[in-house]
């Protein structure tokens, strides 16, 4: 499992944004990771998301 207390760097984008007549300051940060972090959280991410769905999937099934 990818550990968030590692530490890692970020790319940083910041804009500001008009919402309901007021200046919204947006953060965007981006980890900068090594190819093979990218893959390692990329697959945990898809794991974890297959695990959401196959539950509602499951569920969807028991109210037919």
């Amino acid at each position: 499992m990818f550990s968030e207390t590692q530490n890692v760097k970020y790319d940083v984008k910041t804009s500001t944004v008009i919402f309901q007549g007021k200046p919204i300051t947006l953060v965007e940060r981006t980890p900068i990771l090594s190819p093979r972090q990218r893959e390692q959280r990329k697959k945990e991410i898809e794991g974890k998301l297959f695990n959401i769905f196959r539950k509602y999937a499951n569920t969807d099934k028991k109210s037919a």
